[in-house]
């Protein structure tokens, strides 16, 4: 696969870097509806001379790392959902190794927004092999780590639910309308914006790693960068709320209070977290390695571009 010229540019951020000597790849065969297991994924990286990990049932992927990394290995690869990822790339980060994203996810919001070909697989694993590198932003929330965001109010109620995953749309409709006809109480979220406006029991709060692209109509689920140093901030407030419906800004960190545990979406996995919640930045923490046929743009960061 080449990568079309009018990448140029944007590539120029990346470097290219030697191979890595005993590179480790974990692998999630149930994720995706088990497109790992259907590409054969971990005999191709073994042919790479990667040692593929696979998950079993039982396993706890944190243990796994552990060992992976006691055992002196020195790049981290995942192939799994995005909640997954961001497990594996918390200990890269902590020691100073490559981590490398496999699309073999569902939805694979994350090696979309690195610039990863994600109907491509096996080929991102030239990451091991034939790597490009650069160094980006993660982000915690009350110490636990997330690539892409966490997500309160009728999305964070939403992926609680035993649907969820199978019909997202539907599920999220029909917590919304829950939300809307119902008169008991809910527990009160309050969050104060860039402007110092208080936002108290909104709909939605996105708080994401990088804003997303909310001006691009063609690239709105993506983000254009992922080192900026900030968060993206969005909220919907309740119908009738003396203000736009919908506030966006950006910032190094943002507290969130409430009366009760939280429910949330964490890079898409549903979490109870325990308020207040301290949401921040770690910018540049994290080297990621992607193939040199793969673009490493995002959508909207290529819509930027023009």
């Amino acid at each position: 696969m080449s990568v079309p010229a009018r990448f140029g540019a944007l590539r120029e951020e990346w470097e290219r870097v030697d191979p890595p000597r005993r590179p480790v790849l974990l692998i999630n065969p149930r994720s995706g509806d088990g497109k790992a297991a259907r590409a054969a994924l971990a005999d191709r990286a073994r042919e790479r001379g990667v040692e593929p990990v696979v998950l079993g049932p039982t396993d706890d992927l944190a243990t796994l790392i552990a060992i992976a990394v006691d055992k002196g290995a020195d790049a981290l690869g995942m192939a799994g959902g995005d909640g997954s990822l961001a497990t594996v790339a918390a200990a890269a980060a902590e020691h100073d190794l490559p981590f490398i994203c496999l699309p073999a996810g569902t939805r694979n919001h994350f090696a979309l927004d690195l610039g990863i070909v994600r109907h491509d697989l096996l080929g991102a694993l030239d990451a091991f092999t034939a790597g490009l590198e650069r160094r980006i932003d993660m982000a915690e929330v009350n110490g636990r780590p997330f690539l892409n965001n966490i997500s309160l109010g009728v999305y964070g109620d939403a992926v609680q639910r035993s649907g969820y995953r199978d019909a997202k749309l539907q599920t999220m409709l029909d917590t919304l309308h829950e939300v809307l006809s119902s008169t008991a109480p809910t527990p009160e979220l309050l969050l104060t914006d860039d402007l110092a406006r208080r936002h108290t029991s909104p709909l939605v709060v996105l708080v994401s790693n990088n804003e997303y692209a909310l001006d691009q109509p063609l690239a709105q689920g993506s983000r254009p960068r992922l080192d900026t140093g900030r968060l993206g901030i969005i909220v919907l407030d309740q119908p009738g709320a003396k203000r736009p419906p919908v506030s966006a800004w950006s910032a190094p960190s943002i507290e969130i209070a409430a009366t009760a545990p939280l429910r949330a979406g964490l890079d898409g996995e549903s979490v109870t977290l325990l308020p207040p919640l301290h949401c921040t930045t770690r910018p540049a923490a994290l080297r990621v390695r992607i193939s040199r046929h793969h673009p490493g743009a995002s959508p909207s960061a290529l819509l930027s571009s023009r």
